[in-house]
């Protein structure tokens, strides 16, 4: 079985490093981890091959990620989002799975089952 191909997106760098950590513990691959959403798009439109998750913080240093979220969802690449605040000021997104830092490791597990489940 081949594991999850997942990216990060997160500006806190110590949060990052945890994140990729955990991540791995739970069987994935971080492919690529990023702390802007520019680099991040960018990088998304360069793929020919979609990963297979996201771990998405919402607040990107005042910048929101909801655009690199709409790009992954018309890929059909299945994400959650990360955060430190309350509930999430973009509707388009009420289905996707939000974790709340600090991250539980259980409900981490539960979205990388979501992500070993992707095309």
């Amino acid at each position: 079985m081949t594991r999850p191909q997942v990216i990060l997106v997160e500006d806190e760098s110590l949060v990052a490093l945890m994140m990729e950590d955990l991540l791995s513990e739970l069987g994935c691959e971080v492919i690529a981890s990023f702390a802007a959403l520019s680099p991040a798009m960018d990088w998304l439109k360069g793929q020919s091959r979609k990963p297979d998750g996201a771990v998405l913080d919402v607040n990107l240093g005042g910048q929101m990620v909801f655009p690199l979220a709409a790009e992954l969802a018309a890929r059909d690449v299945p994400f959650a989002f990360a955060t430190g605040y309350g509930a999430l000021s973009d509707d388009r997104f009420a289905a996707a799975p939000v974790l709340h830092k600090p991250v539980d490791l259980g409900k981490l597990a539960s979205v990388v089952g979501m992500f070993g489940k992707a095309g």
